[in-house]
């Protein structure tokens, strides 16, 4: 077992990456412990920026189409799919990269795995490289972030079927696609795979898309979607999947 340390971080992301830089920045003594190559979480490597990067691009597909209507036609656009997941994951690995730097010069101890607790002041962490390491500590921030919901009776073991993390990794282009739940994750999602060329139709129990965000908002959101959409199915619920070929 290591000299107690005064504190250890759980969880890489933007709750925990930022306590633990800052504790350093103060004078403690900081643990910081994720299963990811470098701190950043979920918004960093599945979600808000790998998400914003893709969405960048479906703004240019869709400026290219709208020019149009000025007098400009660039044509039918050719999607190298290779080319457009490099792009998106030298994104984040630019930034990820970038907090592991800043966690050196702050000399944050950063450890590659998955922490467990043994008792109120002790950790076992099983390491990514297949070691094992005891660590006790003095203080513990749990940020251990959060997974893609399973929707019961609505999951199936289909390579069909894929969450927000899935939809991330740009395994191909389908012909269509339905999204289950309009929030913005979903709209996120569907609006890149829209710009792409796949025919999205999207499916919400609720009488509004973004039922939490502001109305007067929404509006003009709705109607834009509308245009790029297939179908937009709101009052909707989505009762059984099934993979049919």
């Amino acid at each position: 077992m290591s000299e107690k340390k005064q504190l250890v971080v759980i969880g890489g992301g933007p709750g925990g990456y930022p306590a633990a830089f800052y504790a350093a920045d103060l004078g403690l003594d900081v643990t910081l412990i994720d299963l990811a190559e470098n701190p950043g979480g979920v918004c960093l490597y599945r979600g808000c920026i790998p998400s914003k990067a893709l969405l960048h691009v479906a703004k240019l597909l869709n400026e290219a189409e709208e020019a149009k209507n000025w007098g400009i036609d660039f044509g039918k656009p050719k999607i190298d799919l290779d080319k457009l997941r490099e792009f998106k994951d030298g994104v984040i690995n630019k930034l990820t990269g970038g907090l592991g730097q800043l966690s050196k010069a702050r000399k944050v101890n950063f450890i590659q795995g998955k922490a467990t607790f043994i008792d109120a002041n002790t950790l076992k962490v099983d390491k990514v490289d297949g070691g094992e390491e005891t660590i006790s500590f003095e203080n513990a921030i749990i940020s251990t972030g959060s997974l893609p919901t399973v929707i019961p009776g609505l999951f199936i073991d289909s390579p069909r079927v894929i969450d927000s993390t899935g939809a991330l990794e740009l395994q191909e282009i389908p012909k269509r696609m339905l999204v289950i739940g309009g929030g913005y994750i979903g709209l996120e999602m569907g609006s890149v795979y829209a710009a792409l060329g796949t025919e999205v139709d999207v499916v919400e129990m609720l009488p509004a898309l973004l039922a939490a965000a502001d109305k007067d908002l929404v509006v003009h959101l709705a109607k834009n979607l509308k245009e790029k959409f297939g179908k937009i199915m709101l009052k909707t619920k989505c009762a059984k999947l099934e993979d049919k070929k």
